[in-house]
């Protein structure tokens, strides 16, 4: 029954338009202090290009669940990449900076329906003992699309302008949305479940409260004390927990949140948010210390990070392959205590490092990580019966956003609490290796943050176990 599917061209659609969707957001983010000059926008105001993003995905990203039960297959992917293609466009053809920021949430919009869509096919068509290596390419495209957006971003901003990120992504959208209408079936059930209003609202208030919440604590002079901070994360929490309430208490839930039930779902997920908040951190710590504390041009920055970056995507199969064999453990804790030391040595980095010191840790730090995502999202996902795999992975999807959008913001703020309290007690503040000094105590101390979230997962990892699938239990012939 399983190989009715065209798996190759499936995959091949998804992944071609999952990689754009990625790139497009980390490519915008190097273009940032460009876009100021152009649209004449506070740093604050440019923000918003990346929290709009994140804020659409925040909120979408809960109720896909549904929707994948509401939409057959088809349905959904056409609909994710009419938005994701009409927003690129508006984005390529942007004169100002509404312009921008509504093709950003429309690119959003089509992100949200299409991530669950493809974490959802692979284990539709994907029986459990093959999984591994599909999930793989999905890493491939989730980590190496971010990777090389700085790197693309940098050249096309130095050579063209920022419009031809954009006009870049347009045709691979295209061509993306042409082989999906030929080889993508039906892989779904369409169960048709009532949307309850109130979960959805709820949803979004919580969802949404908290990542914005948290993305303004990152940007602002105020940070976490400013008013709007604390009331939009507070109302947040209390939507939140008033929503967990809600779906306990229907008989069809919006979000099943009986996923937790399942112990390796549970922990896979813990790890793999761990992991986010690393990765997050780092790609925007190491870029920012690398300009102000050490003094390259974007371009070298960006290039800095790549092998690391490449290095973990072009792994991810290849961890897929070893977890199909092995199993979750041997993969999982060697990585975690491969990312411990990287972010140990991380704590002492200085102006004074030399680019290989640097290079050779983000590597190391991402090989860690590569060794940790795969593994532990696919086991996790391989303890749910079928019937919650919409669920699971509306769930994983969603508090990924959170615990990015957590880490950047509390990664900012021990940032800039650090780089004030030195420039505090500093005779001349204003001197510019003063500033570089600053920026390395402040980032010295993001890392020790990090280390200890990465051994938080360390500590988990001891639970970690191979899952025995339900459809293994089933079939067992």
């Amino acid at each position: 029954m399983k190989n009715q599917y065209n798996t190759r061209a499936i995959m091949a659609s998804l992944l071609i338009c999952g990689f754009v969707g990625m790139f497009s957001e980390t490519a915008l983010n190097i273009a940032m202090t460009n876009l100021m000059e152009v649209f004449q926008i506070s740093a604050a105001t440019a923000q918003w290009l990346t929290t709009g993003f994140l804020l659409t995905l925040g909120i979408l990203m809960p109720i896909s669940g549904v929707l994948l039960q509401i939409f057959t297959t088809r349905q959904m992917f056409t609909g994710s990449l009419i938005s994701l293609i009409v927003g690129t466009l508006i984005a390529a053809l942007a004169f100002n900076f509404e312009m921008l920021m509504l093709a950003r949430v429309l690119q959003a919009v089509g992100m949200s329906l299409l991530l669950p869509l493809l974490f959802n096919t692979v284990l539709v068509i994907y029986p459990p003992e093959k999984r591994g290596a599909a999930m793989g390419f999905v890493g491939l495209v989730i980590m190496f699309a971010p990777a090389t957006g700085p790197t693309i971003g940098g050249l096309l901003i130095e050579y063209l302008t920022w419009h031809y990120i954009f006009w870049l992504s347009l045709p691979l959208l295209i061509i993306g949305l042409l082989i999906g209408l030929k080889y993508l079936k039906n892989v779904t059930d369409v169960t048709k479940p009532r949307i309850d209003l109130l979960s959805v609202l709820l949803s979004t208030v919580g969802f949404g409260g908290i990542v914005f919440g948290f993305s303004k604590a990152g940007e602002g002079a105020e940070g976490w004390s400013s008013m709007v901070v604390v009331t939009s994360i507070v109302v947040g929490l209390v939507a939140l927990v008033l929503f967990i309430l809600r779906q306990n208490l229907m008989n069809v839930p919006m979000l099943n949140l009986s996923v937790f039930k399942f112990p390796m779902y549970t922990i896979g997920l813990l790890l793999i948010l761990s992991c986010m908040m690393i990765v997050m951190t780092s790609m925007i710590i190491l870029p920012m210390f690398l300009q102000t504390g050490a003094g390259l041009s974007v371009f070298i920055a960006g290039l800095m990070l790549l092998p690391g970056s490449a290095l973990n995507g072009i792994l991810s199969p290849l961890v897929g392959r070893l977890f199909d064999r092995y199993g979750p453990k041997w993969l999982v804790t060697p990585g975690l205590v491969l990312v411990a030391v990287m972010l140990w040595f991380l704590t002492t980095i200085s102006p004074a490092s030399s680019v290989a010191f640097i290079v050779a840790l983000h590597i190391g730090l991402m090989v860690g990580v590569s060794l940790i995502w795969m593994p532990a999202q696919t086991n996790g996902l391989n303890q749910l019966p079928p019937e919650l795999y919409p669920h699971g992975t509306a769930v994983l999807n969603t508090l990924q956003q959170v615990a990015g959008a957590i880490g950047i913001a509390v990664a900012i703020s021990i940032l800039t609490g650090g780089m004030e309290k030195y420039l505090h007690s500093s005779s001349d503040p204003t001197q510019l290796t003063e500033i570089a000094n600053a920026m390395t105590v402040g980032s010295q101390s993001v890392f020790w943050f990090t280390m200890l979230i990465a051994l938080i997962g360390l500590i988990l990892a001891f639970f970690i176990r191979r899952v025995v699938n339900h459809e293994e239990r089933y079939s067992a012939h």
